[in-house]
């Protein structure tokens, strides 16, 4: 908002009907006169260094008078003269502090330079003169005291105020939006809601208005917000605040697809912005592009080197690329900057749990409780950590208290089974177990652990039961089958026990034989590397007599056979490793 400041044209009148009670004007008090209406003519001109020159020689002919030193002041602010401008205007109302003119220009000029807590008292002022004289303020003035209100917090006047602009000027779109978004910030969604309709109604091409009222549907959770923020992007394709906000508000939303794009055109529309660098690196860091966030993430904190969120994530990301040992540092100087954020704490244990550096876990851990004592997360975390430490005794209350806080949550009752199972709580265990399992049936190793806590209690039936779905689940794990067997056998059903032996046999040879086809391939790949095709391919070839779906073999196989000249033969080679890829999709 550009300030006009009014500017009184009465410098001299009183004065002079004063003099000439008693004597003429001097001759200094003329010239100050003259000079003070050339300088105004030449503003009329927009001739501002002319009206400055003009003011300036006023002030140093008749130095008390508020006049000249206002009308300097203005001008000085026109020509970008903030501080000097506000000094003038300051001495002008020291001069005649009810000067309702000096009051305006100054209230003005504070308000346009962050100044908003000196503004105040002065918009005061004005607005019970006008009340007095039945002469409202103007819009602009109404909208200047609005801002400078919710600059200090004062959310409530500043709607007042707002209220009464819009009613002088109701056909004004921006008026609409600004009263909308300080009932936004009141979160009061309803007349906000109306205040932005209004605004797009009365000018649809507002891009704000838009993204605004998008942001108020998404807050009462009424459809249409995606629409709204889409189409404040494609109004203001070239807005970087736009594309930063609307990439986002959709973000926020659960739409991180749909948000990549819009926030990589905010980076690339403003490449000094942080925030959007920020932004898209969280998206990218959801969509598994970890290696993308990470060189975002070090920029931000580069410039940030305090953003203790940017810290946090950073050291996340780094150990989801299984580089804890580099995040960790990060980490810790998140916890330093935000000692009572039990997230960090919590991401910097799990940091210290990668690396194995178990005690380290547990104290972040601790610390995380005490600032979040009733997060069922944190107490299975170090529950948890805890059975890393083979510490039964302190694990168990931890993940029952997690239990306690989330009865949804399957993950405690899962791990207290197997800790009780530890401990020889078997009937415990069994009661754990099949709490977790009925919240999450696909966990094939909980129904086997099941299985054999209830071979343990001899509960033989439920075994059975337990166990052929763990089978169901896992088909290629060996371990169901022999649990099985044993637990048949003690049914007499020796026939059904051999079977399952049978098959847990053939599991255990497809296994081994899969690991010696692994270990072919990686000498056949280390050859290959060192330029040794010869060798190379007998140990593709090796690999494949152990396992002769092992699709890597193939697609290396054909690699060094390509090498060779043999084209033909390793398309044939290709062809295979790509069919035995799919069939494993």
């Amino acid at each position: 908002m550009r300030v006009t400041l009014p500017l009184e044209l009465l410098f001299l009148t009183a004065l002079f009907v004063s003099a000439a009670q008693t004597q003429e004007p001097s001759a200094s008090l003329q010239q100050a006169d003259a000079d003070y209406r050339e300088g105004v003519s030449a503003l009329n001109r927009n001739d501002l260094e002319t009206a400055r020159a003009k003011f300036e020689a006023v002030i140093r002919l008749a130095p008390t008078t508020e006049q000249g030193h206002s009308a300097l002041g203005a001008v000085l602010v026109r020509q970008g003269q903030w501080s000097a401008g506000t000094r003038e205007l300051e001495k002008a109302l020291a001069i005649k502090p009810n000067d309702s003119a000096a009051q305006l220009n100054l209230a003005m000029v504070y308000a346009q330079t962050g100044a908003d807590a000196k503004a105040i008292p002065l918009f005061a002022k004005l607005e019970a003169a006008s009340r007095v004289d039945h002469h409202p303020l103007s819009v602009v003035v109404l909208e200047s005291y609005a801002r400078s209100l919710q600059a200090t917090g004062q959310t409530h006047s500043a709607l007042a105020q707002m209220k009464q602009a819009v009613a002088q000027e109701g056909r004004n779109a921006q008026l609409h939006d600004e009263l909308g978004s300080l009932y936004a910030i009141e979160k009061n969604w309803e007349p906000a809601e109306q205040q932005f309709t209004e605004a797009v109604t009365l000018k649809d091409d507002n891009a704000t208005a838009h993204l605004h009222l998008g942001l108020v549907l998404s807050a009462e959770q009424k459809p249409g917000a995606e629409g709204e923020w889409m189409k404040a992007y494609y109004l203001a394709p070239a807005d970087a605040n736009v594309a930063f906000a609307v990439g986002k508000a959709i973000a926020n939303a659960g739409n991180d697809a749909q948000a990549l794009p819009i926030l990589e055109r905010a980076v690339e529309l403003d490449r000094k912005s942080v925030s959007a660098r920020y932004q898209l690196a969280l998206v990218l860091q959801r969509m598994d592009r970890v290696q993308d966030a990470i060189d975002l993430l070090k920029q931000v904190v580069e410039v940030e080197p305090k953003n203790s969120d940017a810290l946090t994530n950073l050291g996340m990301a780094l150990a989801q690329v299984h580089d804890a040992t580099e995040g960790i540092p990060f980490l810790k100087r998140a916890t330093a900057l935000s000692p009572n954020d039990a997230t960090a704490h919590q991401d910097l244990a799990a940091a210290y749990i990668q690396v194995n550096q178990i005690d380290d876990a547990v104290g972040e851990l601790k610390s995380a409780i005490m600032l979040a004592p009733d997060s069922p997360q944190l107490h299975y975390d170090l529950g948890t950590a805890y059975k890393l430490q083979d510490n039964a005794a302190d694990a168990i209350p931890e993940l029952e208290t997690a239990e306690k806080l989330n009865p949804s949550g399957y993950e405690p009752a899962y791990v207290l089974g197997l800790l009780y199972m530890q401990v020889g709580r078997y009937a415990e265990a069994a009661q754990q177990l099949e709490g977790s399992l009925k919240l999450h049936p696909q966990n094939g190793e909980g129904w086997a652990t099941l299985g054999s806590v209830y071979n343990k209690l001899d509960r033989l039936p439920e075994a059975v039961t337990a166990l052929r779905e763990a089978i169901k689940l896992m088909p290629d794990q060996a371990d169901s089958h022999l649990i099985l067997a044993s637990v048949l056998v003690k049914q007499k059903d020796t026939t059904g026990a051999a079977q399952e032996r049978k098959i847990a046999s053939h599991l255990m040879r497809e296994h081994m034989d899969l690991q010696r086809a692994e270990v072919a391939t990686n000498s056949g790949k280390s050859l290959l590397q060192n330029g040794k095709l010869e060798d190379a391919i007998v140990q593709f070839r090796e690999a494949l007599t152990f396992d002769p779906k092992f699709a890597e073999a193939h697609s290396k196989l054909a690699e060094a056979l390509e090498r060779q000249g043999k084209t033909a033969e390793a398309a044939t080679e290709r062809a295979q490793a790509e069919a035995l890829s799919k069939q494993a999709q």
